[in-house]
């Protein structure tokens, strides 16, 4: 199995002297075979094919923006899952502005979106990545569908609020 990260997150899968990589391979039970020239992170022969898959994700995450601790929690909780959200740009004007309106000032309206929804929240490149439990991911994946949308920040924070007292009403509610 393979992914492909970007050149600059090649150090955050490796980690200072190999720490990360080492963790990653315990936790995977899987090799990984890191290019830093291409950026390619091969995962080969994992005792557990399960995990190797995750191993996949959590790589994935890592080249998505999450830092290797907030990204291992996929192989803690088989019920998590990952999502990406591509941002559509015609300009680096257009996605400067809709990244801009995704983390908000100061990173208030990510936190929001992370403390409202218990989700983690990644704004990379051209991407916006995930980790949460589903019905979770579905509430933030829409809330930044939003605000990509250019649906106005009230409109998405009562959006949220509104969808977790429904959550919370139905007992599905993580911490």
């Amino acid at each position: 199995m393979y992914v492909k990260i970007p050149q600059d997150r090649i150090g955050a899968v490796i980690g200072p002297k190999g720490v990360t990589k080492q963790a990653l391979e315990e936790l995977s039970t899987a090799t990984l075979d890191i290019d830093s020239e291409s950026g390619n992170v091969q995962v080969l022969s994992p005792e557990d094919p399960l995990q190797g898959m995750r191993a996949v994700e959590v790589i994935s995450a890592i080249g998505r923006g999450f830092s290797p601790e907030r990204a291992v929690k996929l192989f803690g909780d088989e019920l998590l899952i990952y999502d990406v959200i591509n941002i559509p740009s015609d300009t680096p004007k257009i996605l400067t502005r809709v990244r801009g309106r995704i983390i908000g000032t100061g990173g208030k309206t990510r936190a929001l979106i992370e403390n409202i929804t218990h989700v983690d929240l990644s704004v990379y490149g051209k991407t916006v990545a995930i980790i949460g439990y589903p019905e979770q991911v579905h509430v933030a994946k829409t809330a930044v569908e939003m605000l990509i949308d250019g649906a106005p920040h009230s409109v998405v924070y009562g959006f949220m609020e509104k969808k977790r007292r429904e959550l919370t009403a139905r007992g599905l509610e993580y911490y």
